[in-house]
């Protein structure tokens, strides 16, 4: 089950404030002396990288194993501008969002004020590896990798949509991959082989990765993808 995160609602990054002056030569206001702060401290997206930088910072196609093809309708991203903040859906976590590509929003965001992501295929279509980097405003990409780690508790068991199969779900730390990670492996009796997602925190950042390629549930194959995709944000 793919999916593609969908841009619904785009909105202007925050414009410079304009400093108006009542006049040329004015030292004050009323209360005198009061300094003016900086624009860049009042726009929370100061810092932030756009969609369209983001995209700069997925993966090529020479990083995936030969006869993998990116698929068009799984690339997306926010563009130049930033999205409005939505806030969290706090009911109980749709676990079936695990087996889509945007599979961050199982923590009830959506996803960050930007965001970029694609996904490859083989030539059979039965291997995946997918990326997505999401950036958040102040504190909330550590509160989303807190959410995440929630998942595995929450989504222990539940039914996948395709082959309405059960699925078994763990979870477990990830050292080595940028501030904070955390990888889910879902496997089931009813499928050829698992899959294995990882989500790394780099500052703002949440990179997010899907992988059921190779004989190990694609846990290889997704921590390297993952390290790739943390490396080129370094560069940015």
């Amino acid at each position: 089950m793919r999916l593609t995160r969908v841009v619904t609602a785009l909105t202007v990054a925050a414009l410079p404030l304009a400093l108006a002056a009542c006049s040329s030569g004015s030292s004050s206001d009323a209360g005198g002396g009061a300094s003016v702060k900086s624009d860049k401290a009042k726009d929370p997206n100061a810092g932030l990288l756009t969609g369209t930088q983001l995209k700069k910072a997925l993966a090529p196609a020479s990083a995936f194993p030969s006869g993998f093809t990116i698929e068009s309708d799984g690339a997306s991203d926010s563009g130049g501008e930033f999205l409005a903040v939505s806030s969290r859906k706090t009911a109980k976590p749709d676990c079936t969002k695990l087996e889509g590509t945007a599979w961050i929003q199982v923590t009830g965001y959506e996803g960050g004020v930007s965001f970029a992501q694609d996904d490859y295929v083989n030539k059979d279509k039965t291997e995946e590896l997918a990326q997505e980097i999401d950036q958040f405003q102040g504190t909330t990409a550590k509160t989303v990798m807190k959410q995440l780690r929630t998942v595995a508790a929450e989504c222990a068991t539940f039914t996948d949509t395709d082959a309405h199969a059960k699925v078994k779900v763990t979870g477990r730390s990830t050292t080595g991959l940028g501030d904070e990670a955390y990888t889910l492996t879902l496997t089931s009796g009813a499928w050829e082989s698992g899959t294995t997602l990882i989500a790394a925190r780099s500052g703002n950042s949440v990179v997010t990765v899907l992988s059921t390629a190779g004989s190990d549930d694609g846990a290889a194959s997704a921590k390297k993808l993952t390290g790739q995709v943390l490396q080129s944000l370094k560069a940015k």
